[in-house]
């Protein structure tokens, strides 16, 4: 039997992918917005201070309390149709970033800021993880690592985008709180857009592949929901594995955000030149990272049919030990663009491999629960790495130690994947080759 295409022009044919692309990219572009807006406002304000321990604190307001909202958004996800919470989760963030950019005008700090923040956070966990387990019902099997490679990191080019667009919007409105309250506001426009889209898909189309009598869920069905989830995970070594990859990668991710928000906000003072500091500077390092990004969307579908996922991740965890080691340790802002560049591609043709494996790997009727798990983890290891950032980072960000912990760190554990995944007895055969799951064919038809 002659397998499916794979191809882009294959994906961008079938509507129904577009559809979802299209919410994708419109809801992520106003996650740049806002993020820009709220990183303006913390970092980079006149009005406002901040050291590491500010910085690491405010990420753990943010993210740390609404990665409780995983499990109970997983649950849900696996119960209720991911066309409705996509088209109503959009709709409530646009009301909650309008009553964000309320505060920030206020002048308002301290936990009255941070609750809001939180409920943006919140919600778009819905997003996120009804975006990644409604993907499989828009493509079919052979084309899930591209259409997880053009859909993710696409959302991350957008995101991307409107965070450059909203730090170029800076220089007509101002880096006060009143400039930052009107560009928080102007992400409500994308969401209220992404709503609009992703309306038109039949309610069921998106899955989950079944109805639920009720949708009310307890604190027992979410322990139950997570415990079933977990299981899920464990009795497919392939599914455990990347996410204990995802999750150690993301550690070091955390402690390399924490660092280059701090060069660019106390070291890198210099606004002028090619390469300079300040807001401007993280701009550039935010395109750099975007280009890493476009990169690894468009070598990974190659390179996972030449060498198999398991040795893709192996070799981008090396590069990832090998780039920062060597770039990033010469502390100097194009040093620093070119390491962010070559962390942007490890970082995303990792997350395709990853989303790629847990679609393939897990039933339908668990994806909610798994990618709950999967962005609660994502995040939890983030924020942990932020906390222990802030207290062992010195105010200016320059550390040698540091950066030779998450190289060797990088690079250790490329060699304990490499060995535990057993690339060279197969036992992992979906980590090795791209798989044919049956379980990421749609159960409705494509219009």
């Amino acid at each position: 039997m002659d397998r499916a295409p794979t191809t882009v022009r294959h994906l961008l044919h079938r509507g129904d992918f577009v559809r979802l692309l299209l919410t994708r990219l419109s809801s992520q572009f106003g996650d740049g917005v806002f993020q820009a807006a709220l990183a303006g406002t913390v970092l980079f304000n006149p009005q406002r201070a901040a050291d590491p321990i500010d910085v690491a604190v405010g990420f753990a307001i943010l993210l740390l309390p609404y990665s409780l909202v995983g499990p109970f958004a997983g649950v849900w996800l696996d119960r209720w149709s991911r066309r409705q919470v996509l088209l109503v989760a959009n709709l409530v963030r646009a009301v909650l970033v309008a009553v964000v950019a309320g505060l920030i005008l206020a002048g308002v700090q301290g936990a009255g800021f941070y609750v809001a923040g939180l409920a943006v956070f919140s919600v778009n966990r819905f997003v996120l993880s009804a975006l990644s387990a409604g993907l499989p019902h828009t493509t079919d099997a052979p084309s899930l690592v591209s259409a997880n490679a053009l859909s993710t990191t696409s959302g991350a080019v957008a995101a991307v985008l409107g965070g450059g667009a909203a730090i170029v919007a800076t220089t007509s409105l101002g880096s006060g709180n009143t400039g930052y309250a009107a560009l928080a506001l102007a992400s409500a426009l994308p969401y209220v857009v992404a709503s609009t889209v992703v309306a038109g898909f039949p309610r069921p189309y998106l899955g989950p592949g079944h109805e639920t009598p009720t949708a009310t869920v307890s604190a027992r069905d979410v322990l139950h929901g997570m415990l079933a989830g977990a299981q899920h995970v464990l009795s497919h070594p392939p599914a455990a594995v990347v996410l204990t990859v995802m999750s150690v990668h993301r550690v070091f991710y955390g402690l390399l955000t924490l660092m280059t928000l701090l060069l660019y906000r106390n070291t890198f003072t210099d606004t002028s030149g090619l390469f300079p500091g300040g807001l401007a500077g993280l701009g550039e390092v935010l395109a750099a990272g975007a280009a890493g990004t476009l990169l690894a969307a468009t070598v990974t579908p190659w390179a996972v049919r030449q060498l198999g996922k398991a040795r893709w991740i192996t070799l981008l965890l090396v590069v990832g030990g090998v780039g920062q080691l060597g770039l990033g340790g010469l502390f100097r802002p194009a040093a620093v663009v070119a390491a962010v560049f070559a962390l942007g591609f490890v970082a995303q043709a990792v997350k395709i491999c990853v989303d790629t494996t847990l679609q393939e790997s897990v039933e339908d009727d668990f994806r909610g629960r798994v990618f709950s798990v999967y962005d609660t983890l994502f995040n939890v290891t983030f924020v942990l790495a932020l906390l222990v950032g802030a207290l062992l980072l010195p105010a200016s960000g320059v550390s040698w130690a540091m950066l030779l912990v998450v190289g060797i760190g990088y690079l250790l554990t490329a060699a304990v994947f490499w060995r535990v995944s057993g690339v060279r007895t197969r036992r992992f055969p979906s980590l090795s080759d791209s798989a044919q799951p049956t379980s990421a064919r749609s159960s409705v038809p494509q219009p």
